[in-house]
């Protein structure tokens, strides 16, 4: 494709500009004003968001998830390397269950919490974590593993569109 000496193409999410023979940039669209301050601001934004969601798990049991997760088809969720909600619906019924057998968790996120912006409504979440599970019959389960998830901002709202955790595995030294 040749327009002159320049061509630009424009392909999903990304613009490129392609001149003479080789690439001369390639810059996801909308990154451009995706400033240092910018980046900033995204990043406390999702740290708070973060910390509200285990504090809200924590106070509320699991099923206070519901409103942290995307209410989107294409959420899914991967617990130790296996798809354990494909979507949105089947977390919805998951966690429902899961809340029935284990009506409270606290969760706490690691000092290692970090956050990568990707752009201004997307994130990246990386943490070990904790967990104390209390069932229904009052007995405790301690957990402890890593979790990744996206965080996309919706309405003005961050909220997980998908994620996985893993646990340590037993007899393994937690991070």
């Amino acid at each position: 494709m040749s327009v002159g000496r320049w061509a630009l193409v424009a392909s999903g999410s990304t613009l490129l500009a392609l001149g003479g023979c080789g690439l001369v940039l390639d810059v996801p669209a909308g990154t451009a004003s995706f400033t240092a301050a910018r980046k900033a601001a995204v990043e406390k934004e999702v740290r708070q968001f973060s910390a509200l969601v285990s504090q809200d798990v924590t106070q509320a049991g699991p099923g206070a998830w519901q409103k942290h997760l995307a209410d989107d088809p294409a959420f899914f969720m991967a617990v130790d390397g296996k798809l354990q909600f494909p979507n949105r619906q089947a977390a919805r019924e998951g966690i429902e269950e899961f809340t029935r057998a284990v009506p409270h968790i606290e969760l706490h996120w690691g000092d290692d919490l970090r956050v990568d912006p990707l752009t201004p409504e997307f994130a990246v979440v990386a943490s070990s974590w904790h967990e104390v599970w209390t069932d229904k019959e009052g007995h405790q389960t301690t957990q402890n593993g890593f979790f990744t998830g996206l965080a996309e901002r919706h309405n003005g709202q961050w909220q997980f569109r998908n994620a996985h955790w893993s646990a340590v595995a037993p007899g393994c030294k937690a991070p």
